[in-house]
């Protein structure tokens, strides 16, 4: 199997001793304490899982500015986007060499991890400037990853972290969740050697499930990951549930018994593009994955990228950062000249009239109205599932 990132074995943070876990929830309840904002417990979920190994916990403002400025940390290993624990206010753990991460998403704040302090570092507007126009590629803050990550805070806390449980995901989701130990395992029960990851944030359309075959074709693969972002959207984006149902209607009636996975991984979208792309390649060769599939507008949000800027980058980053090899798509569509779905640019004859488009306002639309859209769009028992969803609005 492709090894994980910086090492033969994955390094998960969460703390699985039974003992010990119990010990360290009882410890944390006399820690000094913070409630750490949604994208922080995003990521600590993330080491937890093994999906952001070889990290050890949050990283400092020089490990921060150099994953965004060059995607390298000060020593020298590849790492795409800062992973940072960021608050408004220190006052109450100001000096202290442990402390506790209280849950954001979870009612109570309940003890998420235990941190052992290295550094709280004040960050200037100009770091956080550069860090934002690096890794999102603009400052704008109608830009909802950097809305998001701009108001987190401006205090770094940096240092090892203990992770306890792994918040609402695993309780929400317990038929989705999995670790990347855990599909690692499953991939090699399965016999596995050639897989691709697919990314998604929404429920899967035609063009969505085609571009998955063309894929697994293609690369001549045993299996297939469709693997689910289960954290927090934007507003108007379909809940991970909804897409769940939509998803797995969709496997079990138009895939090979086993031959595709459905799963789904515990993180805060971030709409970063071009960088997001690299951080789905990076935890997706953790989790196990040889190949990943790569589209048009990967990760991104409304204009802010270029249509295969999330594409090219994987030219860019430092050679043998990564292991994964990425399949480059175009976008999919039904063709009415040949009838079937075919990627845009290997389809030059056409012209934008030969194939059904719909934009995501029409579909939402259609599917508030009670009406499916076309069945070259999508299959009638993802439509269905979504105008129920609709229909309860």
């Amino acid at each position: 199997m492709i090894s994980p990132i910086g090492s033969q074995d994955l390094q998960p943070l969460i703390v699985n001793d039974l003992s010990e876990n119990e010990k360290l929830t009882k410890d944390a309840q006399s820690l000094p304490s913070v409630i750490i904002s949604s994208q922080a417990a995003g990521n600590a979920v993330m080491m937890a899982a093994g999906y952001f190994s070889p990290l050890k916990g949050f990283m400092n403002l020089d490990d921060a500015m150099g994953a965004s400025e060059n995607m390298q940390l000060s020593d020298g290993s590849f790492f795409p986007v800062p992973i940072m624990c960021l608050v408004e206010n220190t006052q109450e753990i100001e000096g202290q060499k442990r402390i506790a991460l209280l849950d954001p998403n979870v009612i109570g704040n309940p003890v998420l991890a235990v941190m052992e302090v290295d550094r709280i570092e004040k960050i200037s507007d100009s770091q956080i400037s550069t860090m934002v126009q690096k890794v999102y590629g603009t400052n704008d803050l109608d830009h909802p990853g950097v809305k998001a990550f701009i108001s987190q805070g401006r205090y770094a806390i940096s240092g090892k972290i203990f992770v306890l449980n792994y918040s609402y995901f695993k309780t929400d989701f317990p038929d989705t969740f999995r670790t990347a130990v855990e599909i690692r395992d499953e991939i090699s029960r399965m016999g596995w050697k050639k897989i691709v990851a697919f990314q998604t944030r929404n429920p899967m359309h035609l063009a969505h499930e085609e571009l998955c075959h063309m894929a697994m074709d293609r690369l001549g693969c045993d299996g297939l990951v469709i693997h689910m972002l289960l954290g927090k959207l934007k507003p108007g984006d379909i809940p991970a549930s909804v897409r769940d149902s939509a998803i797995r209607k969709m496997v079990d009636l138009y895939f090979p018994p086993n031959s595709a996975m459905v799963t789904g991984y515990g993180f805060d979208m971030l709409y970063a593009g071009p960088r997001e792309a690299v951080l789905h390649a990076y935890f997706r060769q953790n989790m196990g994955a040889t190949h990943f599939i790569v589209g048009r507008d990967h990760a991104g949000v409304g204009d802010y990228y270029g249509a295969f800027d999330a594409q090219t980058i994987f030219d860019e980053i430092p050679n043998g950062s990564l292991a994964i090899e990425i399949f480059k798509a175009d976008h999919t569509a039904w063709s009415k000249k040949l009838n079937k779905v075919v990627m845009m640019r290997e389809a030059p004859d056409h012209t934008k009239e030969d194939f059904i488009l719909l934009s995501g306002t029409k579909v939402r639309e259609m599917l508030g109205n009670g009406i499916a859209p076309p069945k070259e769009f999508s299959r009638p028992e993802v439509a269905k599932i979504l105008i129920d969803y609709y229909s309860n609005l």
